[in-house]
């Protein structure tokens, strides 16, 4: 199966993290942190979502099995984030 990832934050999709939609069915696209009752729970930019999710690198890299400085995610971040739905012009 492929991995999905949240459209705005990046995060690997499970069911367990699916944001939801203003009906209360999951949001196939957005993680809940990100997305909740059918609006992003944040109003930011892409920097500063970036800003935000550098905050988690330690626990990123024990996942991930990297060991990456908070620069270095973010400037992964800063390729990634364009792809993303949300930040997609």
């Amino acid at each position: 199966m492929e991995m999905k990832f949240c459209q705005s934050c990046g995060m690997p999709l499970t069911n367990e993290v699916l944001g939801t939609n203003a009906d209360g069915t999951p949001n196939e696209d957005y993680c809940i942190y990100c997305y909740k009752d059918g609006k992003f729970t944040q109003d930011m930019t892409m920097e500063q979502m970036i800003d935000h999710c550098a905050q988690f690198t330690d626990e990123i890299n024990k996942n991930s099995g990297q060991n990456l400085t908070v620069e270095q995610m973010k400037e992964q971040m800063r390729q990634f984030f364009p792809h993303l739905k949300r930040w997609k012009n």
